[in-house]
C-alpha cells in the first residue's frame, strides 16, 4: 500500500530554524534586524502565539528584506498567511480616486469589505 500522506508545509518555526542555520544568526540578531524584541522571535520559534496572530506583514517583509535567501512568498506561507500584492504609488492613487467618487455610505461599505478581506487573509493561507 502506498504512503499517501502529504508532506506538511513548512511552518514559521521551521523556516526560522533554516534561516538561522543558513545565515548563522541567533534569535537576538534576527530580532535586532527586523525591529522586534528577542522574546518575540523566541515565541515564533517555539510556536507560541500569546493571543496574537503571529508576525504582522511588515515584520514578515522585514525578514525577506534582511534575509534574502528566503522570499516573501516562502515567509508568508510559513506564517500561514497570503502574500499581500504589491501596491505601487500609481495603483494607490487610482484606488483612492475611485473611492473618492463613492458616497459616504459606499465608502464605509467598501472599507468594511476591505477589512473583511484583510482579516480573511490574516486567518487563512488557503
Amino acid at each position: 500500500m502506498e504512503n499517501q500522506e502529504q508532506e506538511q508545509p513548512e511552518d514559521l518555526a521551521q523556516l526560522i530554524a533554516r534561516l538561522k542555520d543558513q545565515y548563522k544568526v541567533s534569535d537576538s540578531e534576527i530580532a535586532r534586524r527586523i525591529g522586534v524584541a528577542p522574546a518575540t522571535v523566541n515565541a515564533w520559534v517555539h510556536r507560541k502565539r500569546g493571543g496574537t496572530r503571529g508576525p504582522n506583514k511588515e515584520k514578515l517583509r522585514a525578514l525577506a528584506r534582511e534575509f534574502p535567501k528566503f522570499t516573501e512568498a516562502q515567509i508568508f506561507a510559513a506564517a500561514g498567511r497570503k502574500t499581500p500584492g504589491p501596491l505601487d504609488p500609481d495603483a494607490r492613487e487610482r484606488i483612492l480616486a475611485l473611492i473618492g467618487e463613492l458616497t459616504a455610505d459606499q465608502q464605509e461599505m467598501t472599507e468594511i469589505q476591505i477589512r473583511a478581506l484583510v482579516e480573511r487573509n490574516r486567518s487563512s493561507a488557503s
